[in-house]
């Protein structure tokens, strides 16, 4: 633990206090001020305020869409309950936040980014890292080590390197090769670029990834390898470039990328898209896809987005 921690601990209490005010709806333009410059006083604050509102959102889905809404719709009239109702209102987002957050490494990791921001750095042994949307990584060159904490990274070893990437499934041995791997809830999903790469799940014998192939590691083994699309992996250059996809899939994409919440009708999944679109500016690609498709963008804030299909007027 660095010797931030209880600062970053007491930042993020108070973050999620924020958070339960502005869910309760009874945030006044005084409050909102307050927040400005609580968040604005340090930069721990706004660390600790932008990863509890990725977090919210993350594990409530409506709610914390409702919380950001609130920035632009304070409502003074319920006050007199939320002083009741406060204190137990914290208690569930800043218990959950402090236990998730502050005891894993995510928050102090050697490497992290957060919601729709990617980073990449170039290592001293010459290895290539790319970090993806609300990542994070620990790197021990001394260990030929990388621990993949969270999210997605793309790591690419020089030339008579070997590097052990490590995940809470197993471990990805590559030697002098480009791999990118992603976290999900049960598994890591590997996408060799080039050269091969070892997987090595907790509890079954390792496979080996060839350049193109793509596989599940789990703790209880590898799935079938097959090719991988390349489109999704497009994120190292800030990019997607899709032909003729399923919208829906390019939709999954970009809530990755987007604070809050981004729904859309479940017909819209079934449309085709084709076209490049950057990372950098998720609302443009909104904006796009509304200019060229028959559906329309809602938007309530910045962070409760929903697509709907466009109506014909005669």
């Amino acid at each position: 633990m660095t010797q931030h921690a209880p600062e970053t601990r007491e930042a993020v209490r108070a973050a999620a206090r924020w958070l339960a005010l502005l869910d309760s709806g009874d945030a006044s333009e005084t409050d909102l001020r307050r927040l400005a410059q609580w968040r604005a006083s340090n930069s721990l604050h706004e660390d600790a305020w932008q990863k509890a509102a990725a977090l919210r959102a993350r594990f409530s889905g409506l709610p914390g869409a409702l919380a950001m809404a609130t920035l632009d719709r304070p409502d003074a009239g319920r006050r007199a309950l939320l002083k009741q109702a406060l204190g137990v209102a914290a208690l569930l987002p800043a218990a959950w936040l402090v236990s998730r957050e502050l005891p894993l490494d995510a928050w102090a990791a050697d490497l992290r980014t957060s919601v729709g921001e990617r980073r990449q750095v170039l290592l001293s042994d010459g290895t290539f890292v790319q970090l993806n949307t609300d990542s994070a990584v620990n790197i021990d060159l001394g260990a030929r080590r990388l621990t993949l904490l969270r999210g997605e990274v793309a790591v690419k070893v020089p030339a008579d390197l070997s590097l052990a990437l490590q995940v809470p499934y197993g471990q990805v041995v590559l030697s002098d090769g480009e791999a990118c791997l992603r976290l999900s809830d049960d598994a890591c999903q590997v996408s060799v670029l080039n050269g091969a790469a070892r997987l090595q799940p907790l509890r079954a014998s390792t496979v080996l990834l060839q350049a193109g192939q793509q596989a599940s590691l789990q703790a209880v083994g590898v799935g079938p390898a097959r090719p991988f699309d390349t489109w999704p992996l497009g994120w190292r250059e800030g990019v997607l470039r899709l032909d003729d996809r399923p919208l829906g899939e390019l939709l999954q994409e970009l809530r990755r990328y987007r604070p809050g919440l981004l729904r859309w009708a479940p017909a819209l999944e079934r449309l085709r898209v084709t076209g490049t679109f950057r990372l950098d500016d998720t609302d443009r690609v909104l904006a796009l896809l509304a200019a060229s498709l028959p559906l329309q963008v809602q938007s309530r804030t910045r962070y409760w987005v929903t697509l709907s299909a466009r109506e014909n007027r005669a």
